[in-house]
């Protein structure tokens, strides 16, 4: 690992450190919707941060992989799996380095994974490596417009993207949804988000 990835994955580790948690434990509604109208299968959760998809997933049915590079996250995820009563395979890696032996997964989630677009690419490349035949990936972060439209979020508009950005790095599977959403919040303005489900061909 390079000076650049080992300082921003000290960076996470500090941020994790710091209070707990640094992520809900309520899953990303999005992300239940998607997941609910799927048949629970394999799935692979990329930057799993503190284990809420994770977690999530695996109590309802799905056989979950999950990858950070944040031990102190993992620390704290496998503590909620614990405290929840299921197993997850937890594995420290570097998203960049792409983990070894992760395929056949019929459900690759990406939540909120905000990178420069070449190295977004190359992460979305190896997502769908790991798809089965007929297999999902799910991406959801925030979309470019709520930087200046909606809340929350990374404030570089670099690391942001849009629908149509995330559906074009995906060749070679069916693009099912792209779509901007607007997610509603009481005490003001809405978190915006992108949202893209594609899918390998059988």
């Amino acid at each position: 690992m390079d000076d650049e990835r080992a300082a921003w994955r000290a960076y996470w580790n500090e941020r994790h450190a710091a209070r707990e948690p640094i992520e809900s434990h309520e899953p990303n509604p999005i992300l239940v919707a998607e997941a609910e109208a799927l048949v629970p299968g394999r799935a692979l959760d990329l930057g799993a941060g503190d284990g809420t998809t994770a977690v999530w997933l695996a109590l309802h049915g799905w056989q979950v992989t999950a990858i950070d590079f944040s031990s102190v996250a993992l620390d704290r995820a496998r503590g909620l799996a614990a405290g929840a009563g299921v197993e997850v395979t937890w594995i420290e890696a570097d998203l960049l380095d792409r983990a070894p032996s992760v395929s056949g997964f019929d459900l690759v989630t990406l939540l909120h994974i905000h990178l420069p677009p070449p190295e977004r690419r190359l992460v979305l490349a190896w997502a769908a490596e790991a798809l089965a035949p007929g297999g999902v990936l799910l991406v959801i972060g925030h979309d470019r417009a709520n930087l200046t439209e909606g809340v929350g979020g990374p404030q570089d508009p670099e690391v942001l993207y849009t629908p149509a950005e995330i559906a074009a790095d995906l060749p070679g599977l069916n693009i099912e949804r792209a779509e901007t959403v607007w997610r509603p919040r009481p005490e003001g303005r809405a978190r915006i988000d992108a949202v893209v489900r594609a899918r390998l061909p059988d």
